[in-house]
């Protein structure tokens, strides 16, 4: 007996049913190599404090987010980079804070909190970037205040961070030399941050900015 193609088959020749590619997209700025060196080897040795519990980030990894986009269809990520890279603008100085675990009640990753130096533009490209993504990219911003901070260490699966004394961070003032839209990609090695579009921020203009 000779049947048709069915349902399924029909859906499947018409293209339904079939989810486009998509990929984890997030903008940073980037940090200049001897930060990153210097923030990697005190994530080891928090690591090494800490015991099992955590999964130091590798140094290529180090950045500094202002939006987290998540999934997205891959056709998106041209139009999505042109929107983050317009926004390019200095974002220093910059400077090294505490030891900073994230979200405080139950925390997911140990972090090093970036300060503003007076003059530096950090908050207003964070801005910038997320009010055009909104409008670009019908992004839904998070609703809590943004805190700026570089991620050094993770938690590792169903383990709670030991109480121990950590050494201080080091210290570090910097410009970001660049703005980039990452793709995150998964892998059995762990994640790794594939730059889509970056702008760099050096020689740009600043902005006038009105906090009011």
């Amino acid at each position: 007996m000779t049947g048709g193609p069915g349902p399924s088959g029909e859906r499947a020749s018409r293209g339904e049913g079939i989810h486009p590619p998509r990929a984890r997209l997030f903008a940073a700025v980037d940090l200049p190599a001897d930060v990153r060196a210097s923030l990697a080897a005190w994530g080891r040795s928090a690591v090494g404090a800490a015991g099992d519990t955590l999964r130091a980030v590798s140094e290529a990894n180090l950045h500094l987010t202002l939006a987290f986009l998540g999934a997205r269809e891959e056709e998106q990520a041209e139009a999505i980079g042109a929107l983050v890279t317009a926004c390019a603008t200095p974002a220093g100085p910059l400077s090294l804070g505490d030891a900073l675990w994230l979200p405080p009640r139950r925390p997911g990753v140990l972090t090093v909190a970036v300060n503003e130096e007076e003059g530096g533009a950090l908050g207003w490209l964070q801005r910038a970037v997320v009010e055009a993504l909104v409008a670009g990219a019908a992004f839904e911003p998070e609703t809590r205040p943004f805190r700026a901070h570089v991620t050094v260490a993770r938690v590792r699966a169903r383990q709670r961070p030991r109480e121990v004394a950590l050494p201080a961070p080091p210290k570090a003032t910097f410009r970001p030399p660049s703005l980039t839209l990452y793709r995150s990609r998964t892998g059995p090695g762990g994640a790794r941050y594939e730059p889509l579009a970056r702008v760099s921020l050096a020689d740009r203009p600043s902005v006038r900015r009105s906090d009011g």
